[in-house]
């Protein structure tokens, strides 16, 4: 697997049980005791990135320093920013996506803000549109891959659709992460739930559990050791050609080739696609407000907005960012994947999670 995708879609848990200590990125003490209040620290998860001269050119535009603090998945980094949000950590938050959106704003842990640049961003993206409390970054989608040589050496069409994966030709193929304790996972549930709706996703889980869907703890394993169509499924011996990942998965495996080949050596299903949203908020009880308001409004610029499809391998929001060749050549951008309301999601997910486990795992 190339070092790009490791550090790009590592983030695979949700949720809830222990909270690490944030690991820090560059210097020490707090925004307010920095450069006389010119460092503005970004709390997120261990996923972001941002070419270096980018970050250099915000502080050449603003005479902000950015300090990154990193805090392990994205349900990891919300749950912290959540329990220390009398004390934060930070001025700005980045890394909240739709499904976790509301347990974050319910915890009324960000200050409204409405940053520059958001007429550039279509209303889609806008869950908190309203409020200002967050502001939307990027969006990716959650997507069953499929390994390209596999289904040509066994004369057999991909799936491309959430039915398609309950049919007998696709016994025993696909591996997807748990929702339980995996944001893959769990997006992809929520295909699923958007897809069948609120009863008959259960009964499509008993349909994919007979059909032999193997069950792993997170992206990791599920990508890099079961997946046959990985680098790193390969040099495991993974023998799953189907499995939960990401529509720029594809173009990830092929970044840092010396010479990029015709076709990707990995597919999407595009039917099996479920949208997520990140976003990031100005953190109530920020030290450096302006600072965090600066940082914000630069991450809906042209120049970070196109740095983060090869940083994160996640898309732009904004109508005016391009896209890298790669990312059009060869990865995936579903036009109807699933969405779920974030208040829905919020109200539900708990149960969710619970009835899934008592009907895959057990």
């Amino acid at each position: 697997m190339n070092t790009s995708l490791r550090r790009a879609l590592g983030a695979a848990a949700v949720a809830a049980l222990g909270l690490p200590a944030l690991a820090a990125c560059g210097g020490s003490g707090s925004s307010a005791e920095q450069d006389g209040g010119k460092t503005v620290t970004l709390v997120s998860h261990d996923s972001f990135l941002a070419s270096d001269s980018v970050l250099k050119e915000f502080t050449k535009e603003t005479g902000y320093t950015v300090k990154v603090i990193k805090g392990g998945d994205a349900g990891q980094a919300v749950n912290q920013a959540i329990l220390s949000k009398n004390h934060p950590q930070g001025d700005v938050f980045f890394g909240v996506d739709n499904t976790l959106l509301s347990r974050a704003l319910d915890n009324g842990i960000f200050t409204p803000y409405q940053a520059k640049g958001l007429d550039r961003v279509p209303g889609e993206f806008q869950a908190d549109a309203a409020e200002h409390r967050v502001t939307p970054i990027d969006s990716g989608d959650i997507c069953v891959n499929y390994d390209r040589a596999y289904f040509a050496d066994h004369k057999l069409a991909p799936p491309q659709t959430l039915d398609d994966l309950v049919k007998p030709e696709y016994k025993n193929l696909l591996v997807t992460e748990n929702s339980a304790t995996s944001s893959p996972g769990l997006a992809f549930q929520l295909a699923t739930i958007a897809k069948y709706g609120d009863t008959g996703w259960q009964d499509y889980w008993k349909k994919l559990k007979s059909n032999g869907v193997e069950v792993v703890d997170g992206w990791e394993q599920a990508y890099n050791d079961r997946f046959s169509g990985s680098a790193g499924g390969k040099k495991a011996k993974g023998d799953k050609p189907l499995v939960v990942s990401y529509a720029s998965s594809p173009p990830a495996e092929v970044v840092g080739m010396k010479e990029q080949p015709k076709e990707g050596p990995t597919g999407v299903a595009t039917g099996t696609c479920f949208r997520q949203i990140e976003f990031a908020g100005l953190l109530k009880g920020a030290k450096n407000t302006k600072g965090g308001q600066a940082l914000i409004d630069f991450m809906l610029s042209r120049t970070f907005q196109e740095d983060m499809p090869l940083q994160m391998f996640v898309n732009p929001v904004t109508k005016d960012a391009k896209v890298p060749e790669v990312f059009t050549k060869f990865g995936a951008k579903p036009a109807d994947s699933a969405t779920l309301a974030p208040d829905k999601i919020a109200k539900n997910r708990d149960q969710w999670v619970k009835t899934w486990s008592s009907l895959v795992l057990k």
